[in-house]
């Protein structure tokens, strides 16, 4: 620990988080280090700086408070320290622990290190959290946004994200190509162009594992009826369709007594509503169309059937299993359909990486957009929240953007400090607000009767609101 950061010292009145035996040791007044960002983001952290502090303050009448701490990444960074993202900032981030972000910009001309990949690795902070919920008033294309409310979970430190690729027509390419039409494919009727770029998607059982694994946990300890496995398995059989069958095992080995799996309720179910079903009849329930099948398949099915019933019927059964969390999977291309005509259904969706980057963004976009859409990057004992959307540089310092998603990434910090009821009464303030009809430019022009007000404005309605 330093005593010093960025050339700014340590606040004296604050404590540093610790973490024990799996948990977080949080004291009342915490440090928590933050970067403002770029462009709007000097707009929305200021305001979502004053909602959050008041939040705490009124929900623990001044015994409990957030000291915060800048540390810099992204354009002002460079212009004090000539680095983009200096290592104090990344120190920073990890010694104290949870620390939060307004939007970065990417300069041109790359050369750039990430922010977002510099502390996943460094912290290992293996899970995405993207809750996506709607507030009552917010403008949204939907007929019934209500009926979405998810949280997902997307593996943050693998899939084609690993960065490991060549570019067409470099050496390395060459060689891979070459290894693998020579070698790897040798005798069969594939072929990659000789003129192709090449990635390569990772997808391992300790990073699918511990990310279903804190999934599940997520859902058990908040209440949630449904962990959905996202994936394309049905094509990438030895990666998406791994991360499907490792996210089973998980399920099963750590959480048996409190999980029952969809085709297991099935079964169950059928011998919950008919105890004389026989093995073979219950299967033919579950699996249409096997009468169809080979032998080898039947047994294969009736196998399952009897397994499931004599594990499972003495301490799921007689509709015991109805009240566990159920744990199933669905195809990537379908959930997304899935969640435009039946949202209601889901709950839980713990997806690797880039399934996960592309449905957190669409499912916002069902419930306001990215404007007030939160985020976390979360790990054992580390979590970095942050904006989820762009710095917008045309409205940088006009004071007129919605703070939204900064302030709801500042109710997960609190909700991960422990701090709930600070976090609930912001969201209940921030949805009092909109429908208020107060709300900022881009909430606004789709309201009919709204009163346009500033960034800064909008804060003070929700801090108004909070009363």
């Amino acid at each position: 620990m330093k005593d010093i950061y960025n050339g700014s010292s340590v606040p004296k009145d604050g404590k540093v988080i610790g973490y024990h035996s799996g948990s977080f040791v949080i004291p009342d007044n915490p440090i928590i280090p933050y970067i403002e960002g770029d462009g709007t983001g000097r707009d929305i952290w200021r305001s979502a700086r004053q909602v959050l502090d008041a939040a705490v303050a009124k929900s623990y009448g001044g015994k409990r408070r957030v000291v915060w701490f800048e540390v810099f990444g992204g354009e002002k960074a460079f212009r004090k320290f000539n680095d983009w993202l200096p290592q104090d900032t990344v120190d920073a981030c990890r010694d104290f622990r949870i620390s939060i972000k307004g939007p970065l910009t990417t300069p041109i001309g790359g050369g750039i290190r990430s922010l977002n990949v510099t502390l996943r690795q460094t912290l290992d902070l293996y899970a995405c959290l993207r809750p996506v919920r709607y507030f009552q008033g917010v403008p949204s294309m939907m007929k019934h946004p209500e009926k979405l409310n998810v949280v997902i979970f997307r593996e943050n430190t693998e899939d084609v994200y690993a960065g490991v690729e060549w570019k067409q027509g470099s050496d390395g390419a060459k060689k891979i190509i070459d290894f693998i039409n020579k070698e790897m494919l040798a005798g069969t009727k594939k072929h990659i162009r000789e003129d192709s770029g090449i990635g390569i998607k990772p997808i391992s059982v300790f990073g699918t594992k511990r990310l279903v694994y804190k999934a599940i946990q997520y859902a058990l300890d908040n209440d949630r009826r449904m962990v959905t496995l996202v994936h394309k398995g049905n094509i990438m059989k030895f990666t998406e369709g791994a991360f499907n069958e490792w996210g089973y095992e998980v399920a099963k080995a750590s959480f048996r007594e409190r999980i029952v799996t969809e085709r297991e309720s099935w079964i169950l179910g059928n011998k919950d509503a008919d105890n004389s079903l026989s093995i073979e009849q219950n299967a033919a329930q579950i699996e249409p169309g096997l009468n169809l099948a080979n032998e080898d398949f039947r047994k294969k099915i009736y196998e399952e059937v009897k397994e499931t019933l004599d594990v499972l019927y003495t301490s799921h059964g007689k509709g015991r299993w109805k009240k566990m969390l159920l744990v199933n999977d669905r195809i990537a291309d379908s959930i997304f359909q899935q969640l435009i005509v039946r949202p209601d259904e889901y709950d839980v969706l713990a997806t690797p990486n880039l399934n996960g980057d592309y449905l957190s963004d669409a499912a916002a976009a069902q419930v306001g957009g990215l404007g007030i859409a939160p985020g976390g990057n979360i790990g054992d004992g580390y979590a970095v929240f942050e904006a989820t959307h762009g710095t917008a540089p045309k409205y940088a310092d006009k004071d007129m953007v919605n703070p939204g998603s900064v302030i709801l990434s500042g109710c997960m910090l609190l909700d991960h400090l422990g701090w709930t009821e600070a976090a609930q009464s912001i969201e209940k303030a921030l949805e009092q607000t909109i429908q208020n009809k107060t709300v900022t430019y881009d909430f606004a022009r789709q309201m009919e009767g709204a009163t346009k007000v500033s960034t800064s404005e909008f804060a003070a309605n929700i801090i108004k609101n909070l009363e």
